[in-house]
């Protein structure tokens, strides 16, 4: 029962051991090696490995690129405008050994990135205009904006780019990049994710862009207004014309139409001029003669002659 016993008990203490020695490292994975806080050896190929149980322990750092994601800075550019910049970086470890002399652990690397990185940023960021942060190349914008080239062309330099976002990144990855190696670490990236004006600057930038698209409004309307009065304008040309050439055939046409009446009064007063006297007369008397018409006349006036001698008896 003893013998059983004290079996049973150096299982479990080789157990221990066996666990307290073994340690598995993944594919992603690094290891350092560390005996009494200073470093043994470090592991780079993943699988199971061994140590020496409570005097040996095994720091594991990853492999693989990691994220920085910087906090949102203040930064003036060149022309003195205040924006705000959103940074981020990929970076990993190199050098386990360094990065365990130097940062220990992988939360205090935030640290060092943040003292390293946005200093870089800054400097880079206040060194050029905001177009230079703000666009890569003088390509022409995909934007449906129609007579917006005279403003372009008033400010020719505020819209030229020289250098452009994607270089100021490769500058501030430079600039960063060396000062990091000294801790273990491989700088990979670093972008600008993010570019806004700041409250005071936004609300002045706005202003503008309203003002630059009043300017386009009022430029359409002045171009409206003069080709609305350039069609009314050949409307009333047209409407005159019309009219004049219509008054002039209607003319033909009353003129033709009274030179044949005249023909058709003169044929029939040729043939009977004592009768054609009487119906205009008549005539005469129906348009300029009513109850209302007073006339004081001689009583051989030529006018009345078709009354003297008519009376009003029956036959």
């Amino acid at each position: 029962m003893n013998s059983k016993a004290l079996l049973a008990a150096l299982a479990i203490i080789i157990a221990v051991i066996g666990y307290l020695s073994a340690f598995i490292v993944n594919e992603t994975e690094q290891v350092v090696v560390t005996r009494f806080d200073k470093v043994s050896r470090t592991v780079q190929t993943p699988g199971l490995k061994f140590k020496v149980p409570i005097i040996e322990k095994a720091v594991v750092y990853p492999k693989n690129l990691q994220e920085w994601d910087g906090d949102r800075d203040q930064i003036p550019t060149s022309e003195k405008t205040y924006i705000w910049v959103d940074t981020f970086a990929r970076w990993k470890i190199t050098d386990p050994v360094k990065f365990f002399r130097t940062v220990k652990f992988t939360n205090a690397a935030t640290q060092r990135l943040n003292e390293i990185i946005d200093p870089a940023i800054r400097n880079f960021i206040t060194s050029f205009r905001l177009i230079e942060a703000v666009r890569n190349s003088n390509r022409a914008l995909d934007t449906f904006e129609t007579d917006f080239e005279d403003t372009k062309r008033d400010q020719p330099s505020t819209y030229f780019v020289t250098t452009g976002r994607q270089k100021i990144s490769e500058g501030i990855l430079e600039q960063a990049k060396p000062k990091m190696e000294q801790f273990g670490i491989a700088l990979v990236d670093v972008k600008i994710k993010r570019i806004n004006y700041v409250e005071e600057v936004r609300k002045s930038v706005y202003d503008r862009m309203i003002a630059e698209r009043k300017q386009i409004a009022e430029k359409f309307r002045s171009e409206g207004q003069g080709e609305a009065r350039k069609i009314n304008g050949e409307k009333e040309r047209d409407l005159k014309q019309i009219t004049s050439e219509a008054y002039r055939k209607a003319q033909e046409i009353k003129g033709k139409a009274d030179a044949e009446a005249t023909k058709l009064f003169a044929e029939a007063f040729n043939l009977d001029p004592e009768f054609y006297s009487f119906t205009k007369t008549l005539q005469i008397y129906r348009e300029s003669l009513d109850k209302n018409s007073k006339l004081i006349l001689s009583t051989d006036s030529e006018f009345l002659r078709y009354f003297k001698g008519y009376t009003d008896k029956p036959r």
